[in-house]
């Protein structure tokens, strides 16, 4: 597969004609096969063997109502770039490795991760309603986090104790793949503890399958005594289509926090016009654009990797094109570190 940048092309205004389904029938309905993949997509049949093996290594997961945004036999869509397993993830990058951002080194619990002062990370599943190949988790060992509540019990008594700790993120996996019940649970857990004063959900459920943005949802979280902030993760503008718009748009209206956080991804949206544009459209749906991140350098994903100074030079051409408000910051995860390294 080519790993240019891709020209900018139209933004998706519009989903092919689909049933709306609820968003558990949605997620039994995603292709896990990656020959079904490429042959959903009509692409040659060069890519089906390596897709195929590719696959072993990390399996294939893609919602339909993510397949219905890629254009039809466009190789080097920059949608299709994000979920097709491709032959370069069997190389081993330089410097790349299972766990680059030390993420075993902080666990101080099962499913605690503890980087930061005043934060903390709880791995609610590990789940998701796709799997990304540029992943920085595709390793992590989900097989040994907790599964239900009992489980959580080591990881909520030290939230209780450590007074400094004010804001709790939810992240996997994905905690959306959750049920409305089993998230309540979770959520109603942490409800006591007066110093946490902010719930945080990193999410990439309604953009793959905008049905999981239900009324149950956005009434778990917003009514509640502390402020909920969605985090959701949005790559390329053509991700933004009519129905993903709406459920950005329940999620503002309802009074929760949205920003957007993306990955800096060759071939994808390596360029200021591709950025711009994406930010542009967050920004017209009330959606922050938050953080552009550098490629965690986990194994299998060097052939997404941008150079730095490439990613530097981009946020300062995006300074000229747009207001302040609407440039994320580029920010790098750094094993060890007590926060982000600010890039740009």
């Amino acid at each position: 597969m080519a790993i240019l940048a891709t020209p900018l092309r139209s933004v998706a205004t519009s989903s092919k004609t689909r049933p709306v389904l609820s968003w558990q029938e949605s997620l039994r309905r995603a292709i896990r096969d990656p020959v079904q993949l490429c042959r959903s997509l009509q692409l040659p049949p060069k890519y089906e063997q390596a897709a195929a093996q590719a696959s072993e290594l990390f399996g294939v997961f893609v919602p339909r109502e993510y397949l219905d945004r890629i254009k039809i036999g466009d190789e080097k869509d920059p949608l299709l770039r994000q979920v097709l397993p491709i032959a370069e993830e069997a190389e081993i990058g330089k410097g790349f490795s299972l766990d680059p951002v030390g993420d075993a080194d902080a666990l101080t619990a099962p499913g605690l991760l503890h980087k930061y002062h005043s934060r903390v990370l709880l791995i609610a599943t590990g789940a998701c309603a796709v799997h990304c190949r540029y992943c920085f988790r595709r390793h992590f060992p989900y097989d040994q986090m907790p599964r239900g509540l009992e489980d959580w019990k080591p990881a909520i008594e030290q939230i209780k104790e450590d007074t400094a700790i004010e804001e709790v993120i939810l992240s996997g996996g994905d905690p959306l793949m959750l049920t409305d019940q089993r998230l309540a649970e979770l959520v109603a857990c942490l409800d006591p503890i007066k110093h946490v004063k902010r719930l945080r959900i990193h999410t990439r459920l309604p953009i793959m399958i905008p049905s999981r943005v239900t009324d149950a949802l956005i009434s778990l979280l917003s009514n509640r005594h502390r402020m909920p902030v969605v985090v959701v993760h949005i790559n390329h503008p053509a991700e933004i289509d009519v129905p993903v718009s709406m459920a950005l748009s329940r999620l503002v209206e309802s009074g929760i926090l949205v920003l957007n956080q993306s990955v800096l991804l060759r071939g994808v949206n390596d360029s200021a016009e591709v950025l711009s544009t994406l930010s542009k459209r967050l920004v017209d749906l009330r959606v922050m654009p938050y953080y552009l991140h550098q490629l965690d350098r986990t194994l299998g994903t060097s052939h997404f990797e941008v150079p730095v100074k490439i990613g530097i030079s981009i946020i300062e051409q995006m300074r000229s094109r747009l207001p302040g408000y609407a440039i994320p910051r580029f920010v790098q995860e750094k094993r060890g570190k007590l926060s982000k390294q600010v890039l740009a």
